[in-house]
């Protein structure tokens, strides 16, 4: 959430921001209305604050007049304080609608972006910041990984829309044993060398879990609802361990010695895909149900930047350790995500398609997600003196996404003959195999 004092003083730079992110009108002009239920809000508080101050005083004195003898005069006193109490009421309850609304309207507001994020509007307009690897080259055409996957008998996409439909998939034999063994190779490499507490987490949310971290209420469309209650409240499948693992400390005041606090957490994830306009309908690319490992960071705004980065070289690590062409690309105005104040996507090479696809996104969100979860840390005392608590800063990035690390590796690992050699990074991981290879007909 933008910080509501940014908001009362300085409208236009929330409004350029919306407009860096090509935000429609109709959100850009939430900004001013905003504003003015700032002014009537604060004219509704002066009212009933003087008020109040008026009830006080003339409570002391009404007892006074009476024991004086003037009841006539403590009367008249007494009714105007009983009309007073009544317009507080009125009053109390008004402010009571003003702030729901401007709570709903600043839900709705994306954060503010990074200097340093380019001006574009579509995934076509973000620059790319570096490349790494080289991009394998083929003496036979290179087939997708539905295909390769189907040869070696190791996804099973027919099957699995007689249980739950299109954009699911089984993993069978080798190809189940993949997407272990890589969740593996990434937990213990973020645990192991990058420092990470791994975490398991539950795999529904409240719904004000979800708000906190700006999945709601903006993207409910993508998000699974639970028909019933669970603990008496709403309920949704999380979409990502973003949700749950960066809500573990909300409403908590941490330790600045403890910060950053840097989790590891594998979970499957749910998405509806409403806003996906049936892309990448084939394969395993874009599913209602995939597994991801993410990482997730709680640390203070003066290390946040760096740490940014830092997140960014963690996601790196995975794929150079597995051999797969990547590249590193800055988000545009238009593209930064709704929370996210400065985001990088790793996007790796996929032959069948002649282009890069998304792996990793890698994203910081200064204080937007802890502002609604109420979650902030005390800095160090300066001089003796005890500081007020701040805000947390947040970030989280992939490490990777799961399924598309393996489409990843079936692609660029094939071979002429249909096997599919597996990188050495991974080879502990599956028991020392070297290669798939298609099972004899």
């Amino acid at each position: 959430m933008i910080n509501p004092r940014v908001l009362a003083e300085d409208p236009e730079l929330v409004k350029t921001h919306l407009r860096r992110r090509h935000a429609d009108e109709s959100v850009i002009s939430t900004v001013d209305e905003i504003v003015e239920l700032q002014t009537t809000r604060k004219t509704h508080v002066l009212e009933r604050d003087d008020l109040r101050a008026t009830r006080n005083s003339s409570s002391k004195q009404i007892g006074a007049l009476f024991k004086a003898g003037k009841g006539a005069e403590a009367g008249e006193m007494k009714a105007a304080v009983t009309a007073g109490n009544d317009r507080i009421k009125v009053l109390e309850a008004e402010l009571d609608v003003i702030e729901a609304r401007m709570h709903d309207l600043a839900m709705h507001l994306p954060n503010l972006l990074h200097d340093t994020v380019p001006a574009g509007k579509t995934e076509d307009d973000n620059p790319v910041e570096r490349t790494w690897g080289d991009i394998p080259t083929f003496d036979f055409t290179p087939q997708a990984h539905v295909e390769v996957g189907a040869k070696l008998g190791i996804l099973d996409l027919e099957r699995s829309t007689k249980l739950t439909g299109a954009r699911f998939a089984i993993l069978r034999g080798m190809g189940a044993r993949m997407e272990r063994a890589l969740i593996n190779f990434f937990l213990d490499l973020h645990t192991g060398e990058h420092g990470h507490t791994e975490v398991m987490v539950p795999y529904m949310v409240h719904a004000h879990v979800a708000e906190g971290t700006g999945q709601l209420p903006k993207f409910a469309d993508d998000m699974f609802k639970l028909a019933g209650k669970v603990n008496g409240e709403d309920a949704y499948l999380i979409p990502t361990a973003e949700i749950p693992v960066t809500n573990i400390h909300r409403e908590e005041i941490l330790d600045i010695d403890k910060l950053p606090i840097k989790f590891a957490c594998f979970t499957p994830c749910f998405r509806s895909e409403a806003g996906s306009a049936g892309r990448d309908v084939r394969g395993i690319i874009r599913q209602h149900q995939f597994h991801k490992v993410e990482m997730v960071w709680l640390t203070t705004p003066e290390r946040a930047e760096a740490d940014h980065h830092q997140m960014v070289d963690h996601a790196e690590t995975a794929l150079k350790r597995l051999g797969i062409p990547y590249r590193v690309v800055r988000h545009c105005g238009g593209e930064v995500s709704f929370a996210a104040h400065k985001c990088f996507d790793l996007e790796a090479w996929l032959p069948s398609q002649d282009n890069y696809r998304e792996i990793s996104s890698v994203s910081w969100f200064t204080d937007f997600q802890s502002r609604r979860m109420k979650m902030r840390f005390r800095p160090a005392p300066v001089e003796g003196k005890k500081q007020k608590p701040r805000l947390v800063h947040t970030l989280n990035g992939s490490g990777l996404a799961v399924g598309r690390t393996m489409v990843a590796i079936l692609e660029n690992y094939q071979q002429a003959d249909g096997s599919v050699i597996i990188p050495e990074a991974l080879r502990p991981y599956m028991g020392g195999i070297e290669r798939l290879v298609p099972p004899a007909e």
